[in-house]
């Protein structure tokens, strides 16, 4: 028998990471071993307490029980107060939803705003699962172009040009995957403003907050608008911060309705996301401020080492780098981002992701992911991408 599977998701390709996986497959180790700048992940284990507290969770008749749609009461109560400590401003639990991770928070999110023929603007460069979450849904991307030359911001002309061709939602990543870059406070206020005026809905997708440099404060006074349950709609992940991404576990935040919807949503998808992961997180979330800031300070460190080892690579042009991600144009510019990439990791032992997976006219970049390599690691890639050259 012959069937037809659903074009939206036939036409998608199929996920970038084992991809690049794959050719990693294909090294044969000659220049040392494989550098993954891949994935996103944590290169560092839990701490032991959360990772005990997550043990006798799992091991509890509690955690088998279907839990609350919206998450673990417990949980939203210790997310508010750590939300009230970033911020400077008051968050009740009502206004929170726990989803099973961040993409998964995504797309109830989306799901909740939007429908079918509907439009939504996403950046370019964009997560690439923001815009395959929407092209499975049949609606409509409206491009807001970044400029390369300032940083991979946003560029406000073209967020007001998305806004007029009648979007629904703006979703933004800051820190920003892949470009690393981080959106400045006015910024930000001057786009949710134009939101406002045009009536639709901002996405902030804020999963690498916690790397933010600690001299840049808070990371926006977007919440200090008293119309913010109205139109602002904010996604944090707890995967990157404890390095529990296998437990996928994220948190919405936004009005009171808004968060009535999302349930609707998350009903159907998961009923509620994993109970042990939150009881532990509920735990963890009040007591290891320190373990997680120590952790943000070691990716401070990998962050001034990438900025070293392209300072010894005049051929390469970093144009981005904050949080977890470097954005940097490759030197061979009659080449795609995938063919350079994969050469990369199937000669010199370099897994990056091509910059074309992210958008349009980005085929001269790769996305170097660092939170999962030590510095002596970064060292090393100097010399590596020279042996590439010479052999290129």
């Amino acid at each position: 028998m012959s069937c037809c599977f659903n074009p939206r998701v036939a036409s998608l390709s199929l996920p970038p990471i084992p991809a690049v996986f794959a050719w990693g497959r294909s090294y044969d180790g000659a220049h040392g071993s494989l550098i993954d700048l891949s994935q996103a992940a944590p290169g560092h284990p839990p701490h032991d307490n959360l990772l005990r507290w997550l043990a006798e969770a799992a091991g509890s008749p509690e955690a088998c029980g279907y839990g609350a749609i919206e998450g673990e009461l417990s949980l939203r109560q210790a997310y508010c107060h750590h939300l009230q400590g970033v911020y400077g401003q008051a968050f009740g639990p009502e206004q929170i939803h726990i989803t099973s991770g961040a993409n998964q928070a995504f797309v109830c999110t989306v799901m909740a705003l939007a429908g079918r023929g509907d439009k939504v603007a996403l950046t370019n460069p964009f997560y690439f699962n923001h815009e395959t979450t929407l092209s499975m849904l049949g609606i409509e991307v409206v491009p807001v172009q970044c400029d390369a030359d300032d940083g991979f911001l946003p560029s406000i002309s073209s967020v007001t040009a998305a806004l007029q061709s009648g979007v629904k939602v703006l979703a933004l990543v800051t820190p920003n995957n892949p470009t690393g870059a981080v959106y400045p406070k006015a910024l930000l206020q001057q786009i949710f403003d134009l939101c406002q005026a045009h009536d639709a809905w901002l996405i902030v997708d804020e999963t690498y907050r916690d790397f933010l440099d600690p001299a840049f404060g808070k990371p926006h006074d977007l919440f200090a608008n008293a119309s913010w349950p109205e139109g602002l709609i904010q996604i944090y992940s707890f995967s990157k911060s404890f390095a529990i991404p296998g437990h996928r576990l994220a948190a919405v935040t936004a009005g009171q309705d808004t968060i009535a919807q999302i349930v609707k949503v998350m009903d159907n998808v998961q009923i509620c996301a994993p109970r042990a992961a939150q009881i532990a997180l509920a735990k963890a979330l009040p007591v290891l401020d320190g373990w997680r800031a120590d952790n943000a300070s070691e990716i401070a460190r990998r962050t001034i080492a990438m900025q070293q080892a392209f300072n010894a690579l005049p051929d390469w042009h970093l144009a981005s780098m904050g949080a977890y991600f470097a954005f940097v144009r490759h030197p061979y510019g009659g080449k795609s981002s995938v063919e350079v990439a994969e050469h990369l990791a199937k000669r010199a032992g370099i897994l990056t992701v091509p910059g074309g997976f992210f958008g349009t006219a980005l085929d001269g970049y790769l996305r170097l992911a660092f939170a999962n390599v030590d510095c002596n690691t970064i060292v090393t890639l100097p010399e590596r991408l020279r042996t590439f050259e010479m052999k290129a």
